[in-house]
């Protein structure tokens, strides 16, 4: 993907093989020495046992820029616990792992339900704001960086170049996001970007016109990329979505909180996979069904909040529209696989447009039943604002908990 087109809107900033990764490497351990650099893994036990993540530790095991690595750990036990930390061992750098489970972790959530302020729902949006929260509670990180823990394509330069934007203090960004193509198996893969975001996208600007905000989302490659680095300054203000709409609800916050040039797209990698989710068309509350939903209701009210009025009849034009413009695209995708010897199921794939062209109606109908829904959790200066001692209970928490497994 080595070009250099910038779309105006945002910095792009590409790989144009014309720099070494040792070169870079180097380059963001000097920026680390005076601008600390975390990671956050929000992981689900489950991931400890899949051989993606054992490869990503041993590659972080050998990242010199690291200050701290921070492991958020969902669905755990006390016995699974105490596996991940011995699991996580082996990283050289200062690591914590949050057993989010633990009995006191627990307590610091009904203190935060009685003040009406804890995350509504579980999963990664919840995991991803607690870690954030003890990353600020520490008050040491000038740079987070964020990603997954299914990557099955890892290497640890992805992790450089997607920090170096916002490390390096000569630039002006506050936020990166990562982009790569998405094949594995031969095949095309990323089908809610391709499918429902990039159409969706589309038909929003035929139905409802000009919306600076689309052309905003419209200027990300992968605007779902579960890739992205902060300088913290902007963490206590940020908004985190409790449902499934977290990487489009983080380039929201962005959008209104930064300023353009504080954010760039930066490419991370020749080709990238991970765990796929399934479709799930029988169950609305599962996999790429659910999913869809989400990212539609975030669009729709990051929409609202700026000013558009949705009716029953723009959702039905919108539905309409899209699903001829998805189906349009899939067209260029097919011919884009064929040409590089890649294939595309072009059965399965009109499955799945039927089947976010309805999310797209549900998602609307949602929206229109539910106009003051706020699915976001509390930002971290509002939870500071009513309990101020309990983010350095946060740490507290965690240190009581390593001292229980004689740690």
């Amino acid at each position: 993907m080595a070009d250099f087109h910038q779309n105006g809107h945002i910095a792009t900033l590409h790989n144009l093989r014309s720099s070494s990764m040792e070169a870079m490497t180097h380059a963001v351990t000097t920026f680390g020495q005076s601008r600390k650099i975390t990671l956050i893994l929000p992981s689900l036990y489950s991931e400890l046992q899949a051989p993606a993540l054992d490869h990503i530790v041993s590659e972080l095991a050998q990242v010199p820029y690291l200050h701290r690595i921070v492991i958020g750990l969902d669905r755990a036990n006390e016995e699974e616990y105490r596996h991940a930390v011995s699991y996580f061992s082996r990283l050289p750098q200062n690591h914590v792992v949050i057993w989010n489970d633990s009995p006191r972790q627990r307590a610091l959530g009904d203190r935060l339900s009685r003040m009406g302020l804890a995350p509504i729902e579980q999963g990664k949006g919840k995991n991803v704001w607690g870690c954030l929260g003890y990353l600020m509670a520490c008050r040491d990180s000038s740079v987070v960086a964020i990603h997954d823990c299914d990557i099955t394509t890892y290497s640890r330069d992805m992790l450089t170049r997607l920090v170096y934007p916002v490390a390096n203090p000569d630039f002006p960004y506050q936020l990166s996001k990562g982009y790569y193509p998405r094949i594995g198996d031969a095949k095309i893969n990323g089908r809610v970007t391709r499918l429902l975001v990039s159409p969706l996208l589309i038909a929003l600007k035929k139905v409802i016109g000009d919306r600076d905000y689309i052309d905003y989302l419209r200027s990300f490659r992968y605007p779902l990329s579960g890739e992205f680095a902060m300088r913290t300054a902007m963490l206590p203000d940020l908004r985190i979505p409790s449902d499934w709409g977290l990487e489009i609800g983080v380039l929201s916050e962005a959008w209104r909180n930064l300023a353009p040039k504080s954010v760039c797209q930066v490419e991370i990698a020749d080709n990238y996979d991970h765990k796929h989710q399934d479709l799930s068309a029988e169950d609305a509350a599962t996999g790429l069904n659910r999913m869809s939903t989400d990212i539609c209701k975030a669009i729709f009210r990051k929409l609202a909040a700026d000013g558009t009025v949705f009716t029953t009849h723009i959702f039905r034009s919108l539905k309409a529209t899209y699903y001829r413009t998805a189906l349009d695209l899939l067209e260029s995708y097919y011919n884009d696989a064929k040409m590089n010897g890649l294939s595309i199921d072009r059965h399965k794939e009109e499955q799945c447009i039927e089947l976010f062209a309805e999310n797209i109606m549900r998602a609307g109908q949602v929206f229109l039943e539910k106009p003051s829904e706020t699915p976001f959790i509390a930002t971290w200066s509002r939870v500071h604002a009513a309990d101020q001692s309990l983010m350095d209970d946060m740490l507290s928490a965690v240190e009581a908990d390593y001292r229980d497994l004689g740690l």
